[in-house]
């Protein structure tokens, strides 16, 4: 009854003595560098509503924009890599938690020779490294952190496709209006040329008009092939975004046709790094980081091991398993570093200073976050603005083209007149264009820097 009672007491303190020893620093959470409000956010942003809460294919009114988002989501490669990721380190952190326990193995040996040095033999073994001083827990507990910011690292990877996916396809019908717009303009200095080369050739106006129209059609002529290289690249991109061989990208609606859902809850800096899963993975970085410096503390220290083994040894084989060939032996051993040059503290201090890099890392991350925000809300603000002026321009440029020609055709002006008002009109739609793109571009690059397109 004594000898169990004994081993019910060793057992207890083997399995207690490992949980109170456990030497490293404590994680403590570094100060958060953002500002308490935005400079260029409203004075009432929501803190109760989150980003997170609007799903990603909400925000379009584009149903083939939603379906090329899906296809990027099942077939990008930089999504399935990710998912490798995890994979690899949920499989990392189940190798490293069986080090916790002990090992269990066998071995056999069979000799015809009866004068062998090693008898024939058949025995299982056990040995055990006590995880006295937290080596096999730092490690562990790094891994799931590290396990953690792989998962965090995927939902990055998820948010930035969604956001690339939907700038891609924005610039591509960006690509498409300023095409339609350069072929109406070919098509207008076209009908202007015939007009004038033929009252050249009857000798009402100068070989200068002549000549001047001709340069115009050649301009607008060498710009479509420049924009159908663009058009090009973006189908590319779009292809390589989402998983496919390059090729034809299907369209839905017009530049102008298509909208950004402009609700999109904006909550102080505060929320926002929680919302982030940029800042998150960071975060767990240095948790990992910090868990290691425990690992390489410990290192430092002795190490306890118990070993066990228990089986049949005989020089006969005939005899192998009789029960006098019986035997068990059970063993504990230390073993410890003593002097080595000083290599033991030189790990621990590389170890801090890596953690100390992801501290860094994990503080940059929080400032260009909120730094994010504050200019996504400026591009959102000022992007309106300047469409809205640039429109009044474009309907101001389409009437003084029409009164420069009505003015040249009845003589009162030289064509050089009307070339000037049709290069601002052209100019001039090809950056209302563009603005439209930008406008709604802003809209995902703000919902993507308020954390939003990752679930």
């Amino acid at each position: 009854m004594k000898n169990k009672f004994k081993i019910i007491v060793v057992i207890v303190v083997l399995a207690v003595l490992p949980v109170g020893c456990l030497v490293g620093p404590k994680y403590q959470k570094p100060e958060d560098q953002s500002a308490a409000n935005y400079r260029n956010g409203t004075a009432n942003a929501d803190t109760l509503a989150s980003v997170v809460n609007v799903k990603w294919f909400d925000l379009f009114n584009d149903e083939v924009l939603k379906g090329l988002i899906n296809k990027g989501l099942e077939n990008n490669y930089d999504m399935k890599i990710a998912l490798a990721r995890i994979e690899r380190t949920r499989a990392e952190l189940g190798y490293s938690k069986a080090d916790l326990l002990p090992a269990v193995g066998y071995s056999a040996t069979i000799n015809s020779n009866k004068k062998s040095f090693l008898p024939s033999n058949a025995s299982a073994t056990l040995s055990w490294e006590l995880d006295f001083w937290g080596k096999i827990r730092h490690e562990n507990r790094a891994l799931q952190n590290e396990l953690l910011a792989s998962e965090e690292g995927r939902k990055v990877i998820l948010s930035n496709l969604v956001s690339d996916i939907a700038v891609a396809y924005f610039e591509l019908r960006d690509f498409d209006n300023q095409l339609l717009i350069t072929k109406q303009t070919l098509e207008t200095r076209q009908k202007a040329y015939e007009i004038i080369n033929q009252r050249f050739t009857q000798g009402y106006v100068s070989e200068v008009d002549k000549v001047q129209i001709e340069q115009q059609v050649a301009i607008a002529e060498a710009a479509i092939p420049a924009i159908q290289r663009l058009i090009t690249d973006r189908e590319n991109r779009i292809s390589i975004l989402i998983g496919q061989a390059p090729g034809p990208i299907e369209r839905g609606k017009t530049v102008l046709e298509l909208q950004v859902a402009n609700n999109i809850p904006v909550s102080i800096p505060s929320i926002v790094l929680k919302n982030r899963p940029d800042v998150q993975q960071a975060e767990r970085n240095y948790i990992a980081s910090n868990e290691r410096i425990g690992v390489a503390q410990a290192m430092r220290f002795p190490s306890f091991n118990i070993a066990a083994l228990a089986g049949f040894a005989n020089s006969e084989v005939s005899h192998l398993f009789d029960s006098s060939s019986y035997l068990q032996n059970a063993s504990a051993s230390v073993a410890g570093p003593i002097f080595n040059f000083g290599k033991n503290k030189r790990r621990v201090e590389v170890y801090r200073q890596i953690a100390e890099e992801s501290k860094l890392s994990y503080q940059k991350t929080c400032v260009v976050a909120v730094a994010e925000v504050e200019q996504a809300l400026q591009n959102v603000r000022t992007y309106k603005e300047e469409w809205t002026a640039r429109n009044k321009q474009v309907i101001a440029a389409r009437k003084n083209f029409e009164l420069s020609e009505a003015r040249y055709y009845n003589g009162y002006v030289s064509y050089l007149e009307v070339l000037e008002v049709q290069r601002s009109l052209y100019d001039s739609e090809l950056s209302l264009s563009e603005l439209t793109q930008n406008q709604l571009s802003s809209m995902i690059l703000l919902y993507r820097a308020l954390g939003g397109g990752w679930n």
